[in-house]
């Protein structure tokens, strides 16, 4: 791998990263922020919520708007953009005076993040080929599933150590970094069958089905379905999703061509890919509420408890990369889940009267975890990681290969 294809495979992995990054590292210091921040408009619940809500909605909504971006305008230049505002909104996340404009910074990140994800996928298939390109897909996968997991941890670290705004400044050092590799050694490539003509109105019905969907599912849990705003958010939601596939298919310019779906492998992917990493965030997010709201753990020993499961999934995922690029993805996109699922179904037997662990960095004695934490929460956490390990790299690859 020349030093460019390096430089370039850091930027990618580094972009994507810092997003997954955030959208997890929050969980564990939202009853601090909480505490910090008093809302004058919303319940402390509710304010909490959409700390971590908002993030994740503006970045889904986005993120078919923000790929399109990337192929039309040039996936270097978007790249660059997104590390930007990325950076600058990560900056005004850690110094928030108010939780409404922690809310507000939240959102706009998102908004930044989405630019990240879908181009530094771009950027490595335009820069990599053959075992090479599988390898670096395994690499990216595995940095984003891994820094996920280890969102928990890092914020919970920070928050035991610092403060809550140190989970978004930390940011900072790491997007400058990627900034720098971005600027010197990516090179500008741009979807050469791209239409002149970007489909804004394609843009806007998409940002409608999935923020109206995303919000109403929200905001109604937060209100228990009481007064209208759910509703009428969920049915403009449901219009904007029925309209979208008719306006492609009227479309001379579609935002999304529809012909991608007649691939099985390309519909699959995406079904697989929803379904996956759907599991993942529920699963470390119930946890998270689990572990610190019902056993007793503080943010840092919580992060703590998914780290093994980790470690297999950061060092080996690149390998089932290469593996599948050569092999092809089916079997490792068939076993992986399965594993997955196991893990999942011992997470269904741990009580509620295991051991609680208070880490505390300063405190040596409070480095090991509990007993009850080898049997309750170690063979979960080591079967979702290698689940994960096995098929992320493989799902990757087959879905910007379809």
């Amino acid at each position: 791998m020349t030093t460019q294809k390096r430089w370039t495979l850091i930027a990618a992995v580094l972009g994507s990263g810092i997003v997954f990054l955030d959208s997890t590292v929050v969980n564990v210091a939202l009853p601090r922020i909480g505490a910090d921040l008093r809302s004058g408009l919303l319940g402390p619940l509710a304010a909490e919520s959409f700390v971590y809500y908002g993030y994740l909605l503006s970045l889904s909504s986005l993120l078919i708007l923000a790929g399109a971006l990337n192929d039309y305008y040039g996936r270097r230049r978007m790249f660059a953009f997104g590390l930007v505002g990325f950076g600058v909104t990560s900056l005004l996340c850690g110094l928030a005076p108010s939780i409404e404009l922690l809310i507000a910074f939240r959102v706009l990140q998102g908004a930044a993040g989405a630019l990240l994800v879908p181009g530094s996928l771009a950027i490595i298939t335009a820069s990599f080929e053959g075992e090479e390109q599988g390898r670096a897909f395994g690499l990216w996968a595995g940095a984003s599933a891994g820094t996920t997991i280890l969102g928990p941890f890092v914020g919970g670290l920070l928050v035991e150590s610092v403060s809550w705004r140190a989970a978004f400044l930390i940011n900072v050092p790491f997007v400058l970094l990627a900034l720098y590799a971005t600027v010197r050694h990516v090179a500008e490539s741009r979807d050469e069958q791209a239409s002149s003509h970007f489909d804004w109105l394609g843009a806007l019905v998409v940002l409608l089905a999935v923020g109206g969907l995303s919000f109403g599912a929200i905001i109604g849990q937060q209100e228990n379905w009481h007064g209208a705003l759910p509703y009428v958010s969920l049915a403009i939601g449901a219009i904007a999703t029925i309209a979208f596939p008719i306006l492609m298919l009227k479309s001379k310019h579609p935002l999304v061509p529809l012909g991608l779906f007649k691939s099985r492998n390309f519909t699959v992917t995406n079904i697989s890919t929803l379904v996956i990493y759907g599991a993942l965030y529920v699963t470390f997010q119930f946890m998270a509420i689990y572990l610190i709201g019902t056993v007793g753990f503080n943010p840092a020993a919580t992060g703590l408890v998914g780290i093994p499961g980790t470690l297999f999934l950061v060092l080996f995922s690149s390998r089932f990369g290469k593996l599948a690029a050569r092999y092809g993805p089916r079997i490792f996109m068939a076993v992986g889940p399965a594993i997955m699922a196991l893990g999942i179904l011992w997470f269904a037997r741990v009580p509620p009267t295991t051991d609680p662990w208070v880490f505390q960095i300063r405190h040596i004695s409070t480095w090991v975890p509990p007993s009850t934490y080898a049997v309750d929460l170690l063979p979960g956490f080591v079967l979702f990681g290698i689940g994960l390990m096995i098929m992320v790299a493989p799902l990757t690859t087959a879905l910007m290969t379809s």
